[in-house]
């Protein structure tokens, strides 16, 4: 064995790619365990008669770290920026509504009613500070808009985020920024004056609007992978709970009688799967770590010739309000945001189906999913006749949600995991879902993990 301190980092999703990326980068020791083989998580791009399908997240927003990132990596020449200002759409009785983002298109939109939009509008002259428990985001909405504003737009919203439940879902965890702006003025719109005030906006060398690259989003894992080269070992898992022999970690490979003895270790595995591992090491994180619930989704895609829509595809695409009983969470127009993605005279569309609402999503098989989203989506977007192409792909576990007491869960995980020296837990359950917040966090582990 080395005589140099060796970091192991488990999981080479996103944030543990990143993580070990920047450990080796510093000049760390460095070993990547993944169970699966090869890298990306839930991140992973396919090329296939023309088209190009996300089999998970198909874009992100922009961000100065994750910019950095790429531009290390070399990589930077190959983004491609979704057109800004691209429209997005609810569907709303039969029809697709644009959603305002204009203070003159929001006063026109037949989305909301007057009654809400008094609602929006006066909100900055009523004071309600946030209670002192934790409350969910429909909670919240209705408290302080109307039930309307819950039902047609915020709804929809946290599907498209979190495919989650806006009854469950956490107000001050899920979307902290809004928590800070109440707490802070009593006002959402005050608030967040404030705080812009307070930190202004730094100068960005790109814009922070959504973006992919010319091959698909897994361009990015790959470049992180490549960059660790033998660092990482797929198809490798840990059998049973973490170890401790002295000062060292113990990690027991599942098929084989081998031990990894590391003198760090990042674990970057979904919550679920660190309550198996830290109940030796951290029994007080277990309970939180497994009451972290994770969404199961479904991502469908299919490729249809131009002419066999009869809906003009300009834009991102819509979500569905669940007042609307259709069982798809929404759907994206791959084809009108990024180059590359169906060939000439093709369009990519991609549905998503499943989310806390619909958790025996997993009972269908992919062709009973393939079908219920071609009755659902062709009959909303007028198309005709059989796809050229479709595509699916399952995710049991796709996006954690940050549900009531999701903050204290979070700060129970962190006083376990304190008092052993050496761990650290980085992923998408920590500081939001979204790729360039994983890829922040991973960062500021890397960082503590380097200063240790």
């Amino acid at each position: 064995m080395s005589s140099t301190p060796l970091t192991v980092v488990v999981g080479a999703g996103i944030s543990g790619l990143t993580c070990a990326y920047a450990l080796k980068k510093s000049g760390e020791n460095v070993l990547m365990l993944e169970a699966t083989s090869g890298p990306g998580g839930v991140i992973e791009s396919v090329r296939e008669n023309g088209f190009l399908f996300e089999q998970g997240p198909q874009s992100f927003t922009g961000t100065e770290p994750l910019f950095q990132l790429c531009d290390e990596l070399g990589i930077a020449d190959q983004l491609v920026e979704a057109p800004h200002g691209a429209p997005r759409y609810v569907f709303l009785n039969g029809k697709l509504v644009p959603v305002p983002f204009s203070p003159g298109a929001f006063l026109a939109s037949p989305l909301l009613g007057w009654r809400t939009k008094f609602s929006i509008l006066s909100e900055v002259f009523r004071t309600s500070p946030p209670p002192d428990a934790d409350e969910s985001v429909a909670t919240f909405v209705r408290a302080k808009f109307t039930q309307e504003l819950l039902d047609r737009l915020v709804g929809p919203f946290v599907s498209g985020i979190y495919a989650g439940d806006p009854e469950e879902l956490s107000l001050r965890a899920a979307f902290p920024k809004l928590y800070e702006a109440e707490k802070l003025s009593g006002s959402v719109i005050r608030g967040s004056i404030r705080l812009a005030k307070n930190h202004p906006a730094t100068k960005h060398r790109r814009r922070s609007g959504l973006y992919s690259f010319q091959e698909g989003n897994a361009t990015l894992t790959h470049a992180l992978a490549d960059f660790l080269g033998d660092a990482i070992r797929y198809s490798t898992e840990i059998h049973d709970e973490i170890a401790r022999d002295g000062n060292y970690f113990v990690l027991r490979i599942a098929g084989d009688r081998q031990e990894i003895r590391a003198d760090k270790l990042v674990l970057a595995t979904p919550a679920g799967v660190n309550a198996d591992l830290l109940r030796g090491l951290a029994p007080a994180a277990t309970f939180p770590s497994f009451d972290i619930e994770y969404a199961p989704v479904a991502v469908v895609s299919h490729g249809y010739r131009t002419d066999q829509v009869g809906r003009d595809l300009r834009g991102f695409g819509f979500l569905i309000p669940r007042t609307e009983n259709i069982r798809t969470l929404g759907c994206v127009w791959n084809s009108s945001l990024f180059p590359g993605r169906a060939p000439v005279d093709h369009v990519l569309i991609t549905s998503f189906i499943g989310g806390v609402g619909h958790p025996k999503i997993h009972r269908l098989s992919q062709e009973e999913s393939i079908d219920f989203v071609r009755r659902e989506i062709g009959a909303i977007l007028r198309i005709s006749g059989d796809p050229v192409i479709e595509h699916v792909t399952d995710h049991l576990s796709a996006i954690p949600q940050y549900n009531v007491g999701h903050t204290q869960r979070l700060q129970t995980i962190k006083d376990s995991v304190a008092n052993v020296p050496g761990l650290w837990l980085t992923g998408n359950y920590w500081n939001g879902p979204a790729v360039g917040a994983c890829i922040e966090h991973a960062l500021q582990v890397a960082h503590a993990v380097r200063n240790s």
